[in-house]
């Protein structure tokens, strides 16, 4: 069912027994799968690709421009999986370019006002509590990984399966456990999507035990 009161930009493609309530705004270039359900005054903006038995909340922003100055008005993608519940407010950013997207896995939980930055990319059955934050590039991976409130994701941090992150990560940090535990830098990003050198990279790692004191083992 499709309200008369919604707006749907005719270029965009809508699965079956897609409910949209009164009031919501579906974007050009947008894919929502089947047996969705979006909620009066959200939005799905451009380059949003929404899989099967989501449900948007009032208020929500799905696919927002990045908030990155590398973004130059690229056609980004956000790509959203099966069975997510994503409640009142939200905002999900989509990515800043082409060779990479904001991804959404399947079944998680997103609590109101939660905000996922520009490329994070977050796995299948997380719970991101009210008004939790990501920076871009965040990697949030696996089952049970609860984000409590007003916690923040830095940069390139990976936060492992069943972590209860009940404070901050820092950027390029690997976080895991409950309760939550740092275990050094993610080298492997430093590397790979940073082209740091091994120098820099030791450095930084020095600096993060001298910071955390949590020994000298490393993420490689």
């Amino acid at each position: 069912m499709i309200s008369p009161l919604a707006y749907v930009n005719p270029d965009a493609k809508i699965g079956k027994d897609v409910t949209i309530h009164p009031f919501a705004y579906i974007d050009k270039n947008v894919e929502i799968g089947d047996n969705c359900t979006i909620m009066p005054y959200a939005s799905i903006l451009s380059g949003t690709r929404m899989g099967t038995n989501n449900t948007v909340y009032q208020g929500a922003i799905i696919g927002a421009t990045p908030q990155d100055f590398k973004f130059k008005g690229e056609d980004t993608l956000l790509k959203i999986g099966n069975n997510n519940t994503i409640r009142e407010k939200v905002i999900i950013n989509r990515g800043t370019n082409t060779t990479d997207c904001t991804i959404v896995g399947d079944g998680n939980f997103l609590l109101e006002s939660v905000h996922l930055a520009h490329d994070t990319h977050l796995g299948n059955n997380c719970v991101l509590g009210n008004a939790a934050k990501t920076a871009g590039n965040c990697i949030i991976l696996g089952s049970g990984v609860i984000v409590k409130h007003g916690c923040r994701i830095g940069t390139w941090a990976l936060v492992k399966d069943g972590c209860r992150a009940n404070k901050d990560v820092p950027p390029y940090i690997v976080a895991a456990h409950n309760p939550i535990a740092y275990y050094g830098i993610n080298a492997y990003i430093l590397r790979k999507e940073q082209k740091l050198t091994e120098e820099i990279i030791d450095d930084i790692a020095k600096a993060y035990r001298q910071v955390y004191q949590c020994g000298t083992s490393v993420e490689n």
